[in-house]
C-alpha cells in the first residue's frame, strides 16, 4: 500500500472512530501509532479531525466530566487528574469542571459517604470516621468538603 493510499485509509478510519465517541488528541495520536503511522503523518491527521471537528478537547473535556461524575461519581480532584494525565489545558480542565452544580456535588457526595457508611466495620468513631475520609479520599473528592460532611452534627 502506498503512503498516500494508507494516510487516506488511516485518517478514514480516524474519522469514524472519532464520529462514535469523543476523544482527545492524546487518546488519537496513541491509536495512530498503535496503527502503525509516524509522527509527521499522525501530526498531520490530527490536525485534520481539528481542523473537521472530530476532535474538540473543550467538548471531550466537558463529556468527560460529565459521565465520570454522573456514572463513576468522581470528584473534582480525580476527575482533574485523569485530564491532566490525557495532556488537556489546564484553562479547558477548569472551564469542564465548573459545569458540576455545587449543591449536587455536595450532595452526592454525601449520599456517597453515608451509604458506605452502612458497610463500615470500625472500632469507634475516630476509626469510622478515618475510613470514610479515606474512601472519599480514594473517589476523588476535595478532603474540606470530606470534613464538612463528617463533622456535620446531623449525621
Amino acid at each position: 500500500m502506498s503512503e498516500n493510499a494508507l494516510f487516506k485509509t488511516t485518517l478514514s478510519k480516524a474519522m469514524a472512530q472519532c464520529s462514535r465517541r469523543e476523544f482527545c488528541c492524546s487518546e488519537i495520536r496513541a491509536k495512530l501509532y498503535s496503527w502503525g503511522l509516524g509522527d509527521i503523518d499522525s501530526e498531520k491527521i490530527i490536525s485534520v479531525l481539528i481542523k473537521e471537528n472530530f476532535i474538540n478537547e473543550d467538548r471531550f473535556a466537558q463529556a468527560f466530566v460529565k459521565d465520570k461524575f454522573n456514572y463513576n461519581k468522581w470528584g473534582k480532584v480525580k476527575i482533574a487528574a485523569h485530564l491532566r494525565g490525557k495532556n488537556i489545558p489546564g484553562d479547558i480542565i477548569r472551564t469542564a469542571l465548573d459545569v458540576i452544580d455545587n449543591e449536587l456535588y455536595k450532595k452526592t457526595l454525601s449520599d456517597l459517604i453515608s451509604g458506605h457508611r452502612r458497610f463500615v466495620k470500625a472500632k469507634n468513631q475516630y476509626d469510622l470516621k478515618a475510613k470514610l475520609l479515606r474512601y472519599g479520599l480514594s473517589k476523588g473528592f476535595e478532603s474540606s468538603l470530606l470534613y464538612d460532611i463528617l463533622n456535620d452534627p446531623e449525621d
